[in-house]
């Protein structure tokens, strides 16, 4: 089975609601259908969002979205290329999918998306084009995905237990070494593992620049020898003894909670403060960065090329864009994901809502550091694998 490269694409010009004369018939062609959304699954705020995105989709648009709760994005990726290989081009399973990365790089590569649609949008008008919504991990999206959340790497601490935190992979290794057993990362290829991999690849590759392209054996060699070296360092005075690693980043929660470990991580600013809100954390827990800056992206939803509710995902999709989605969802007490729209142009009560702030949540300016070219992903856990999987 081959797959071939899609053709680039022009960027749409982003256009005022009132000029999207087709809309009204995606609208119209979209009431009735089933939008089946595969998303991550792992996180009660956000199964609570998207329940929430079910019901008013229902009742504004006639649309049924069910949400298919997944752990990996990867294995959807799996399913539509095994459909797709199998002939089914127009009945797929999966119509919307929450994808960036190497995910997307897969699926646009082997010319399993429908678009380009996503500058098409009505709601597009208001997204923030200074943030990196127009590339994925460096890989141009070109239509083929619209943009759902920021994100970026956060570390949790308890103030009881950790009042001073580690602010480098530097000081987080003589944390680790001062403090036996009480440090560790998700095992790679968990996303937030993999997460973090990449954030120690950062800081120690001796030329950030060849990390911004396609890997290469000669790259990879350079670019990893220092994170490998670190690694071997950190292993023997993590939890466990390096010999075994939490499953997610949920589980570190958990673990942060009892004292077991006395750090965790997230992708989420705020979730610390929705994890106090809820109990899951201490009063006493905060968020922190490193001061040179932590590993930031923004996530997507894109339509498999053989979705069957090709109308209904993209009005789901437009949706989940409108200031009142974005807003809702911004709120540390509903999920607490960060917007991607230019909050400047929306209105005063909206702006309000976007910059509330919550005990526990990211409360600092932490530089972004730009994510690896996609292609990186699956060479790193495959080495990961290789070298620390097995113990």
């Amino acid at each position: 089975m081959k797959w071939f490269l899609l053709p680039a694409m022009a960027l749409s010009l982003s256009v005022p609601l009132a000029v999207h004369a087709d809309w009204a018939k995606t609208e119209a062609d979209a009431k009735g259908q089933t939008v089946y959304f595969n998303a991550w699954g792992g996180g009660e705020a956000i199964n609570a969002y998207i329940t929430w995105v079910a019901q008013q989709v229902k009742g504004r648009y006639g649309v049924e979205l069910r949400h298919v709760k997944v752990t990996d994005a990867a294995e959807v990726v799996k399913r539509v290329q095994t459909e797709v290989a199998a002939g089914r081009r127009i009945d797929g399973s999966v119509d919307l999918m929450w994808v960036n990365g190497e995910n997307f790089r897969n699926l646009k590569q082997g010319g399993l998306l429908f678009g380009p649609w996503a500058e098409d949008l009505p709601h597009w008008g208001s997204v923030d084009l200074n943030k990196p919504v127009r590339s994925d991990f460096s890989v141009p999206t070109e239509g083929y995905e619209a943009p759902w959340g920021t994100a970026q790497l956060t570390f949790i601490a308890d103030k009881a237990r950790t009042p001073t935190p580690p602010r480098s992979a530097a000081a987080l290794l003589a944390f680790a070494k001062a403090n036996p057993g009480r440090v560790s990362y998700p095992k790679p290829p968990d996303f937030h593992g993999t997460t973090f991999l990449k954030q120690v690849l950062i800081e120690l590759a001796p030329d950030r620049k060849v990390l911004q392209s396609p890997v290469s054996a000669a790259s990879f060699g350079a670019a990893t020898a220092p994170l490998w070296a670190y690694l071997d360092q950190l292993h023997p005075v993590l939890w466990r003894g390096g010999k075994a690693f939490p499953a997610t980043a949920a589980e570190m929660h958990r673990m942060l909670a009892d004292g077991e470990l006395r750090l965790s991580l997230t992708f989420n600013p705020n979730e610390a403060a929705n994890l106090i809100v809820s109990r899951q954390l201490p009063a006493t827990a905060y968020s922190f960065g490193f001061t040179g800056g932590t590993i930031g992206n923004v996530h997507f939803v894109a339509i498999p090329v053989n979705a069957k509710a090709q109308a209904g995902a993209q009005v789901v999709a437009n949706f989940l864009l409108s200031p009142e989605a974005q807003a809702r969802k911004a709120d540390v007490t509903v999920w607490g994901d960060g917007s991607v729209l230019d909050v400047g142009k929306l209105p005063a009560a909206i702006q309000a809502a976007m910059r509330k702030t919550a005990p526990g949540a990211l409360a600092e300016a932490v530089p972004t550091l730009a994510e690896p070219h996609a292609s990186w992903v699956e060479v790193l856990e495959s080495e990961w694998l290789k070298r620390y999987g097995a113990r």
